[in-house]
């Protein structure tokens, strides 16, 4: 159940290029334990308005606030380790190594924020933590395989992996779904829902089918604005989100 007290907020939050305003004046909340997934048109500022979020651009204007802190400064890694975790519309993941070294390295990093981490990382804690989330997403099984050797789809899940080893409090995903096979899709929105018991998830998504299951509450996004929020069912009937986004 989500938390009345915002996780984190966004303040006027913009963003210009040149002439261009990409995102203008936004103010987002996002609630502790919900599912909250971001929809919009291709250039509607849905990745623009998650990357001020996660710390890869910086805002031109407006404030981040996570936890109650002003991060609106703070560097990508910085907000990492706060528990703000991205994970990119392109795979992002090591493919020369082992699915079990990719996800030891986030596990290290996790492991390292406090001196018994640093003692312990030549010890059984990095094997317990890559062992526990290979094990969460299905892939303990392949642990000593390459990540080049995974089909697409296990590829997402190991990029995931990765993502849960350093132990989110927000976890931030980019179209997950883009490019997986039916089953594939139903699988990882089952993760999801695992993840989103111990994580806040925010989503960017273009499968409405997904959205609706899965999202509890919708945030839609035209023109680097927000036009509406709501249940999946209100954003569902929304006349402006239909003519906007639904095309009807």
């Amino acid at each position: 159940m989500a938390s009345l007290t915002p996780l984190l907020e966004t303040v006027a939050l913009t963003r210009t290029f040149g002439g261009l305003c990409a995102v203008g004046a936004v103010d987002f909340r996002l609630h502790r334990g919900e599912i909250r997934a971001i929809i919009g048109p291709n250039g509607a500022g849905k990745t623009t308005l998650v990357s001020m979020i996660c710390g890869r651009i910086r805002p031109t204007s407006g404030r981040i606030v996570f936890r109650g802190r002003d991060i609106t400064q703070l560097p990508a890694h910085a907000r990492v380790a706060l528990g703000i975790v991205y994970t990119f519309q392109v795979i992002s993941v090591f493919k020369r190594l082992s699915i079990y070294d990719n996800v030891a390295l986030p596990a290290q990093r996790r492991l390292m924020r406090g001196l018994r981490g640093r003692l312990a990382l030549r010890g059984r804690a990095v094997t317990e933590r890559v062992d526990a989330v290979l094990g969460e997403v299905g892939l303990r099984g392949a642990a000593g395989r390459p990540a080049a050797s995974l089909p697409y789809g296990h590829q997402r899940l190991l990029e995931l992996a990765m993502a849960l080893a350093l132990e989110p409090e927000m976890l931030v995903l980019d179209e997950p779904t883009q490019g997986l096979a039916s089953d594939e899709i139903a699988g990882l929105s089952a993760l999801l829902r695992r993840i989103a018991q111990e994580a806040t998830v925010l989503l960017i998504e273009h499968n409405m089918q997904v959205v609706l299951d899965l999202s509890q509450r919708v945030t839609v996004m035209d023109g680097g604005r927000i036009i509406a929020e709501g249940t999946p069912r209100e954003i569902e009937a929304n006349p402006e989100v239909q003519r906007v986004y639904l095309g009807r």
